[in-house]
């Protein structure tokens, strides 16, 4: 696919029916990479389980053209006590041939917009990160990727997990949405915002 071929990218919700295509980019990263810290691959009824599952509440969007998945990105809940309802946790995986052209980007920026609605003012991400910069499994592109679009680290984790026959370190990253007031409106769900028709997904721009 030339380049010229991205500015036919939309972004759309998730379903239950992308997950095969889904999966199918996530296990790349599974089976080829440390930036999943899972060992196998899960099955496809899983995968629609977590899809389902986040989508009760949060966003869960995809990047695609001409009917082809390039991406997707999801919020989950960052701990599940009551005083955590402001912050989220968010992840991201690009087809691994489509990666540095923009799509990451547009993604997470269609995902701030659904957040920022939903009255949700810290984000985080929670990266695997190599030990050397030699690592065959694992570079330091999504540390990278996640500054460039406003985060910046909040924690690093030393050798908290073990995959390919090493220690990997995570860090975790934050970015602030907006400010914070004294006393903040209730936490909406994602289903919730969906009603407002000014709810639209940005046209992309890469």
């Amino acid at each position: 696919m030339d380049d010229t071929a991205y500015k036919d990218i939309k972004i759309r919700l998730a379903s239950l029916e992308d997950a095969a295509e889904l999966l199918s980019i996530y296990q790349y990263y599974v089976i080829n990479t440390a930036i999943s810290f899972e060992y196998e691959v899960p099955t496809l009824e899983e995968f629609k389980r977590r899809i389902g599952h986040t989508l009760k509440f949060y966003p869960y969007i995809v990047a695609e053209t001409e009917g082809r998945i390039l991406g997707y990105a999801y919020a989950s809940r960052l701990g599940e006590r009551k005083a955590y309802d402001y912050a989220t946790e968010l992840s991201i995986y690009v087809d691994k041939d489509m990666r540095h052209r923009g799509i990451g980007k547009l993604l997470y920026k269609n995902m701030e917009m659904l957040l920022e609605r939903m009255n949700v003012y810290n984000l985080y991400a929670c990266i695997a990160y190599p030990r050397s910069d030699d690592d065959s499994y694992l570079t330091k592109n999504s540390a990278q990727f996640h500054e460039h679009e406003g985060f910046r680290l909040a924690a690093r984790f030393q050798g908290c997990g073990y995959k390919f026959g090493r220690w990997y370190d995570i860090i975790w990253m934050e970015k602030l949405l907006k400010d914070k007031p004294q006393r903040p409106e209730p936490i909406k769900a994602f289903s919730e915002i969906l009603k407002d028709p000014e709810v639209l997904f940005d046209d992309p721009d890469i």
